[in-house]
C-alpha cells in the first residue's frame, strides 16, 4: 500500500508549482548547460561546468520524482471552521510561562518549522491534533517535556 501524504490544499498547490518550474524552466536550462559544455569539446570529465550541470540535473530529477510520488499519493485535506486542531488550522497556544507560540499544522511535505508550520506527524503536531480551546497537551521533545494550553483555533 502506497504511503499516503497529507497536504493542505496550499500546499499541494506549491508543489504542484515547484513541479512546474523544475519541468518547465529548470530542467531546459541544465540540459541547455549540458549542451553548451559538451560544445567545448575535450575530455568531459574535467569539465567543471558539464559536471555542475549533471549534478544540479541529477538533483532537479529525482525532486520532479519525489514531488510526483508525493501528488500522486496525497491526501488534501481542507480545515473547516472549527474549534477542534486539524490539518491546516493555525493554533495559538501557551506555555507554562505564559509565552505564545503559534503554529499552523501542515503535512509532513509542506513544513517549515522557520516559519511555524509545523506537521501533523511532528511531536508537536500530533499532541495539538484534535484538541480543542481550552484544553492542555503535553509533548515529550528532544528538551524535555512541553505543556501547551491551546488559547485559539483558526
Amino acid at each position: 500500500m502506497a504511503e499516503q501524504h497529507m497536504l493542505t490544499p496550499q500546499g499541494r498547490d506549491n508543489l504542484l508549482q515547484e513541479l512546474e518550474e523544475l519541468k518547465s524552466v529548470r530542467r531546459p536550462e541544465i540540459v541547455r548547460r549540458i549542451h553548451e559544455a559538451m560544445e567545448f569539446g575535450g575530455d568531459l570529465s574535467d569539465m567543471g561546468e558539464y559536471n555542475e550541470a549533471k549534478q544540479e540535473q541529477a538533483f532537479v530529477e529525482g525532486r520532479i520524482i519525489e514531488i510526483e510520488h508525493i501528488l500522486r499519493d496525497a491526501v488534501v485535506s481542507e480545515h473547516h471552521a472549527s474549534t477542534e486542531v486539524d490539518l491546516g488550522a493555525t493554533v495559538i497556544v501557551t506555555d507554562d510561562d505564559g509565552n505564545s507560540e503559534t503554529f499552523t499544522i501542515v503535512g509532513a511535505p509542506e513544513a517549515d518549522p522557520l516559519e511555524n508550520r509545523i506537521s501533523n506527524e511532528s511531536p508537536v503536531g500530533q499532541a495539538l491534533m484534535g484538541h480543542r480551546v481550552g484544553e492542555q497537551v503535553t509533548v515529550e521533545v528532544p528538551a524535555g517535556t512541553l505543556t501547551y494550553t491551546i488559547q485559539e483555533v483558526n
